[in-house]
């Protein structure tokens, strides 16, 4: 009788020293890589615009295409690549910036790439901007153009649509070209939208 209360002591203390142990900590969870998305015109065009400006304070955008990636799929008015062109009248050179969602050797780097200088002169066809007449974005443009495009989308449903913005001698203001097909080269069938005040400008066959 007198083992008992040893005993007792002695199970209650492997208990005591059980309970006070930390518990084993959780399984890590595992990080879920995020896909990548595409982003719009003016989104695209800004983030470039940031960069560039490292390059020539006094930068213009001469143009901005969007680019279609196999591996990020479109999405209404966005791409999942854009290449803009800023020109510096200072340094009478141009120079062309790519946006990327992904890292496609040998032609596209993720996120802001700045490409090669390249000489520029005043005069051509193409007439360079501020970047704040772009009031207007890609997905609000797409939006007009598609009014106007009823006819030819029962026509020719499922094609894709690329972006161009430009500023020609015909408007006052940088223009969004809306093109139904995989380029601009190869398209019979595009509307023109005001950039600055997204107004419907014009059809081209």
């Amino acid at each position: 009788m007198k083992q008992l209360p040893f005993l007792l002591i002695t199970t209650l203390s492997l208990f005591l020293a059980g309970c006070s142990e930390p518990p084993s900590p959780a399984p890590a969870e595992k990080k879920v890589e995020e896909k990548p998305q595409p982003i719009t015109g003016q989104s695209a065009l800004f983030k470039m615009y940031q960069v560039a400006r490292a390059w020539a304070p006094d930068i213009a955008v001469l143009k901005l295409d969007s680019m279609r990636v196999p591996d990020v799929p479109d999405q209404p008015g966005k791409a999942g690549a854009w290449e803009a062109t800023f020109v510096s009248e200072q340094r009478g050179s141009a120079r062309p910036f790519t946006w990327s969602a992904i890292e496609e050797l040998p032609n596209l780097h993720k996120d802001v790439f700045a490409g090669g200088e390249g000489a520029y002169s005043a005069g051509g066809p193409d007439k360079p901007f501020l970047i704040g007449a772009v009031k207007i974005d890609t997905d609000a443009a797409l939006q007009t153009a598609k009014t106007k495009a009823v006819d030819y989308d029962k026509k020719h449903p499922g094609q894709p649509i690329v972006f161009l913005l430009e500023n020609g001698s015909k408007f006052a203001n940088p223009v969004w070209r809306v093109v139904w097909g995989e380029s601009v080269g190869i398209s019979s069938f595009s509307i023109l939208v005001d950039a600055t005040t997204g107004t419907y400008l014009e059809t081209m066959h």
